[in-house]
């Protein structure tokens, strides 16, 4: 038998061993290299967080309203006519008793001096009623009259009575009603529209000029409807006006609409401005913030909290390092969640991300930490 192999051979030329060798070696070389791992990275998570804020701090609403008065009236003539006399204009200032509107009043003077002279004939006969009737109390005492003829004299005399009452009272009806030609305002105010020109001809009781009085104002704000049942309990009411924002008034909420608006979904608030002086002006544009102590407790997003183990939990962030804590959560405000405990202010919480992280992994902040909704405005 041939041996496998031979240490010196004649018919192999010097340098064939190393040759045959060379080749392995080269192939062990890349099999060696070819089983290296690469180096692992270590599992940094982006997150969003929230520095939680000191319980009890202010909670703040503020809307945008208009300023208007408290009470517009919308007149109109008591009697119908035509117009023939327009003294005021919109945005007129006008003082109570100052003519607005005239209708022409020939008719109604016609009738007036009718009733005056239906009084004078009412006059002429109740006097002959009563001479007739002095004489024939005269003639019943001497007996020349029956008590009969006495009767009906003294009935006639009381009917023409009534007959000078009734043209008295007439005479006070046309009266009043040639002065229903002229309308007045009734208090100071600011003429806000015009529905009526000379030569229009109105019927009684048609609106022809609205009147806003100056003395009350106040601001109408549109509520979100989510926000109705906080807001209409709390009594800390501000107002400032765009024009002075330096300015601050108080404020009561005086009417609160019971249905929404059809269109915005919204209800109307009227926000009564008891100490408004002259400087704040029908139309201005007006923010009214409602402010209460906020309810015990820390306030989270409800991204935030997560189910740990039957529990309820968060993420907090320390050094770099998220750990894991069991809170007790003591009710909803809103969109957002109390914490009764198990937080204290000024820890750092995850507020998003949160089913994706373990206990001790590394993160990093996305953009700058925020306040904690209790500390901050919340609208």
């Amino acid at each position: 038998m041939t041996p496998l192999f031979q240490k010196n051979r004649p018919d192999r030329a010097p340098g064939v061993k190393s040759l045959v060798f060379i080749p392995l070696f080269g192939g062990l070389l890349l099999l060696t290299a070819g089983t290296d791992k690469p180096a692992k990275t270590e599992d940094i998570r982006p997150v969003r967080v929230l520095v939680v804020a000191p319980s009890g701090a202010k909670n703040q609403v503020e809307l945008a309203g208009e300023v208007q008065p408290s009470y517009e009236s919308r007149l109109g003539f008591r009697v119908g006519g035509k117009v023939i006399v327009r003294r005021v204009d919109v945005g007129t200032v006008v003082k109570r008793g100052q003519l607005l509107m005239q209708l022409d009043a020939s008719d109604f003077q016609l009738a007036q001096a009718q009733a005056k002279a239906s009084i004078s004939a009412a006059e002429s006969t109740l006097s002959l009623a009563q001479a007739e009737l002095n004489r024939y109390r005269e003639l019943r005492q001497k007996n020349f009259v029956s008590q009969a003829l006495l009767d009906a004299k003294e009935a006639a005399d009381k009917a023409e009575l009534a007959n000078h009452e009734q043209a008295t009272v007439g005479l006070k009806v046309q009266a009043n009603q040639s002065s229903y030609t002229s309308l007045l305002a009734d208090a100071d105010g600011v003429i806000t529209g015009i529905d009526a020109e000379v030569g229009q001809v109105v019927s009684p009781g048609m609106p022809v000029v609205r009147i806003a009085r100056t003395g009350e104002k106040e601001v109408w704000v549109s509520i979100p409807e989510d926000q109705v049942a906080r807001l209409k309990r709390i009594s800390d009411v501000t107002v400032r006006t765009w024009a002075n924002p330096e300015l601050v008034l108080e404020g009561r909420l005086r009417e609160l609409s019971p249905i929404a608006d059809p269109a915005t979904r919204t209800f109307t608030a009227k926000i009564a401005l008891p100490k408004a002086g002259s400087e704040i002006q029908l139309g201005m544009t007006a923010t009214v913030s409602f402010a209460n102590e906020a309810a015990p407790g820390i306030r989270l997003p409800m991204t935030a909290l997560f189910n740990h183990k039957e529990n309820t939990a968060v993420w907090v962030v320390e050094r770099g390092v998220v750990k894991l804590v069991v809170v007790d959560v003591a009710g909803a405000v809103g969109n957002e969640i109390v914490i009764a405990s198990g937080l204290a202010p000024g820890q750092t919480v995850v507020t998003a991300g949160v089913n994706l992280l373990r206990e001790g992994q590394k993160v990093t902040v996305l953009g700058d930490t925020v306040a904690g909704p209790s500390q901050g405005q919340t609208q």
